[in-house]
């Protein structure tokens, strides 16, 4: 069996090194390996020094440790050149928006791309996982990635029965449009925690469809503080309020307990001054216990979130313009669902179209 197209190995070149001493041809050193005589003659160019006798005299040899060495060298140089090599420029802005400014390697491209950002190198963001993963960059590695450099965990979609009767409907009852993502004004609601010692708590809507986020902060994780906390987005948004906010979708904790105020409009009761009167102006609607996946997109905006505040963050001393930071940087965030755009842009476009039917 012919080893033509095989590299030497070190063995091989040990069996060269004896055949050289033994006075051996090279095309009969060659026909021994199996190999052919040019493979011979250049492997002894890559073994080749100059050896220093006991007289004092000099002649050329054949080392089979420093071909050896020459050829693992030249295996580290192989393939193509780093495309970010030559421009640290791009290497120093892509370490800057991930180190400093939480960002995936997938949004730091959408970033340029988005902002019209020229680098004399174009790069995909698989390039720069590779990059990470061989330690191309100087500061970059995977532990400042948002995961770790770990893919998203994928929730299942269990039946469940509930543990006990919710407060208001279940979501078994929601439409079904609201499962597809096709319409805007659908919301995930939840509350993120901090340290046992703090008593604010932030309040955290997700619009299901573009992935808008709104954080509240809450003086506390009680019922009134969520009802009065949406009664607050309500006068925000005045009569669009029920067109975007159609629904709402959130767990059993006590916090949520109050269906009833939660799609009681606030501002026909206002007007109308009196209960019996009352328009909703949303709907409510509650998971089954412990299905977190039914409400995925609000617990990957918590992760978003937990990049600023990680767990045992002291909410209490968190000023209400940190929080707006980060909640004008998730709504900025290129994100990968949306095909590279931003949150923002399309609940703007939502708002305008909203604005001139209205009108």
């Amino acid at each position: 069996m012919s080893n033509e197209k095989k590299h030497l190995s070190f063995n091989e070149r040990l069996k060269i090194e004896r055949g050289l001493k033994d006075k051996m041809s090279v095309p009969n050193i060659a026909k021994s390996l199996r190999r052919h005589k040019s493979c011979i003659y250049r492997e002894l160019a890559r073994g080749r020094y100059t050896h220093l006798n006991s007289d004092y005299t000099t002649e050329e040899r054949y080392s089979p440790d420093i071909a050896e060495s020459k050829y693992r060298e030249m295996l580290k140089n192989k393939g193509r050149p780093l495309k970010i090599g030559k421009d640290i420029e791009l290497a120093n802005f892509i370490e800057d928006k991930i180190i400093n400014d939480n960002f995936s390697p997938y949004a730091v491209v959408e970033h340029i791309n988005n902002n019209g950002l020229v680098f004399s190198t174009t790069i995909c963001s698989k390039t720069i996982y590779n990059y990470i993963e061989k330690g191309v960059f100087l500061n970059l590695t995977k532990k400042q990635l948002p995961r770790h450099g770990k893919k998203k965990q994928k929730y299942e979609q269990i039946e469940r029965r509930p543990a006990r009767a919710s407060k208001g409907d279940s979501i078994e009852l929601r439409p079904s449009e609201v499962l597809t993502r096709n319409e805007f004004g659908h919301w995930e609601m939840d509350t993120v925690i901090g340290c046992k010692k703090c008593r604010s708590v932030l309040l955290v809507l997700t619009e299901r469809k573009h992935r808008f986020e709104l954080i509240s902060k809450l003086p506390n994780k009680e019922m009134a503080s969520v009802v009065k906390a949406v009664d607050d987005m309500e006068r925000r948004f005045g009569n669009l309020f029920p067109h975007i906010f159609k629904s709402i979708t959130c767990d059993n904790g006590s916090e949520f307990s109050d269906p009833d105020g939660l799609e009681r409009s606030v501002l026909v009761d206002a007007i109308l001054g009196s209960i019996e009167y009352n328009t909703k102006r949303t709907k409510v609607y509650y998971c089954h216990p412990r299905s977190p996946g039914e409400r995925g997109s609000n617990e990957n905006a918590n992760l978003l979130i937990r990049r600023f505040f990680p767990k045992g963050t002291n909410f209490d001393k968190v000023s209400v313009r940190e929080i707006n930071h980060v909640n004008n940087w998730i709504n900025d965030y290129p994100r990968k669902c949306l095909g590279g755009a931003c949150a923002l842009m399309r609940f703007r476009n939502e708002i305008e179209s909203l604005r001139k039917i209205a009108e």
